[in-house]
């Protein structure tokens, strides 16, 4: 898959999902949403208008070029054994953050202090699929309320090993509403999880411009 425009499946419908969906269709892109519940896939579609296509999850998979996988991060491995056959050749988008509540009112990493999502969903493939990090550098709200900012775009960083989907993730990303910031491979996913220092939630604590990123070199 090398179009911008490929087709784009938002699996699970929580928060993060549905707002990349509704940005999707603010940004004038066609989506599928698709939910281990269908009625709710049915109910978001049916708010977001034309653009939004409802979809079981294993039709979705089939439909779509760039397969957004917005479930925790467990239930991305799960889905990955489950679906390997369908997401063959796909690209696939991990907004994940391997993060469960401490019980102290806080959050806690469920995977080791040096590993990431990324690289570890990077090894659980299933033929010929490629893996972008993005989508998931923000908070809910911001990804919310800072979408389609102005004057200047607020970023969403993000990580991938082939650069052939470079322009594809790029593309999803604007049409999110955001200025796009590669960080480099799948190995820097650490850096753009929760607790990294490019997370909102992490040691950047904010939401930054392109020029903000470029003027403090967080990236190189």
């Amino acid at each position: 898959m090398s179009t911008s425009n490929a087709k784009v499946a938002v699996i699970g419908l929580g928060n993060i999902g549905s707002i990349v969906a509704t940005n999707l269709v603010k940004g004038h892109r066609a989506v599928i949403v698709a939910d281990r519940n269908i009625e709710k896939a049915h109910e978001l579609a049916q708010r977001l208008g034309s653009l939004a296509q409802p979809m079981d999850i294993p039709a979705a998979i089939k439909e779509a070029g760039i397969v957004v996988v917005a479930v925790w991060f467990d239930a991305i491995k799960e889905l990955l054994k489950t679906y390997a056959t369908g997401l063959q050749g796909k690209i696939i988008v991990d907004p994940s953050n391997p993060i469960a509540p401490d019980g102290k009112g806080g959050f806690k990493k469920t995977i080791g202090e040096k590993e990431s999502a990324g690289e570890i969903l990077s090894t659980l493939l299933p033929k010929n699929a490629k893996l972008a990090k993005a989508l998931g550098t923000l908070g809910a709200g911001s990804l919310q309320n800072a979408a389609f900012h102005t004057p200047e775009q607020v970023v969403l960083f993000y990580a991938t090993d082939d650069e052939s989907i470079n322009t594809v993730i790029e593309t999803l990303i604007r049409d999110n509403g955001f200025e796009p910031v590669r960080v480099g491979g799948l190995d820097q996913s650490i850096r753009i999880e929760v607790f990294g220092d490019l997370h909102e939630f992490g040691a950047l604590g904010k939401t930054v411009t392109k020029a903000e990123v470029e003027k403090t070199l967080l990236v190189s």
